[in-house]
């Protein structure tokens, strides 16, 4: 025969112990306290991610191929070519480029210019001068 339970205690609410699967107040509060330092701390290396990419720059052309034009469809083409425009020395930034692509203008460009300026960026493949940096302004914030 068993042993009868004490007053106020049946078979149903009997402890075992501390019961690990609903978490306490304080673990509650302390999981809360540290979820809320990784946002601060998280949120400045946010922000100058998305400085330094508003920063970098695209050269047009690389400066593997300084000197080429650029032509209407964004191709690099030998200098002189007919409907096809010098290349800019100094870049542009990643802001002015994800202005230009927002239906901005590039500085210093009409609006045909523009167009085959950012051809070239959009036709940019990795291991290309000004890549990176592109690819960094397509990815969502």
């Amino acid at each position: 025969m068993s042993e009868p339970l004490p007053p106020g205690n049946n078979a149903e609410s009997r402890d075992d112990g501390p019961d690990l699967a609903v978490p306490t107040r304080r673990q509650l509060l302390m999981g809360g306290a540290v979820a809320a330092s990784a946002i601060v701390s998280i949120r400045p290396a946010l922000a100058n991610t998305a400085a330094s990419v508003l920063n970098c720059t695209i050269p047009v052309p690389d400066q593997g191929r300084s000197g080429q034009y650029i032509a209407a469809n964004g191709q690099v083409v030998p200098a002189g070519t007919k409907g096809a425009f010098p290349g800019v020395g100094q870049g542009f930034t990643g802001d002015q480029v994800r202005q230009a692509m927002r239906g901005g203008r590039l500085p210093g460009t009409g609006y045909e210019q523009n167009q085959a300026y950012l051809n070239y960026i959009r036709r940019l493949q990795s291991g290309t001068s000004g890549f990176t940096c592109y690819a960094s302004l397509q990815m969502p914030r």
